[in-house]
């Protein structure tokens, strides 16, 4: 048996480990990524992430509009 330890490249991720995902937006509140590219991250070529990474900062002004509070709320489901 061998003494080396098996190892992996742990692929690049923006996660900090705070998953919510925006009701409208449909993005993690935490890493910005879409479901869909969580969901395939992992199979994705280092290029593909490195795209998504440098388009995550533009997403987050999506999830911080302010929505209107309650009285927009009530607008929208009334």
């Amino acid at each position: 048996m061998s003494d080396e330890l098996w190892k992996r490249e742990e692929i690049e991720s923006p996660c900090v480990k705070i998953c919510v995902v925006h009701p409208e937006a449909r993005i993690c509140t935490g890493c910005l990524r879409s479901i869909d590219e969580i969901t395939t991250w992992s199979r994705m070529t280092p290029e593909t992430r490195r795209e998504i990474m440098d388009a995550l900062p533009d997403r987050r002004a999506s999830i911080q509009k302010r929505r209107g509070g309650r009285a927009a709320r009530l607008a929208r489901d009334g």
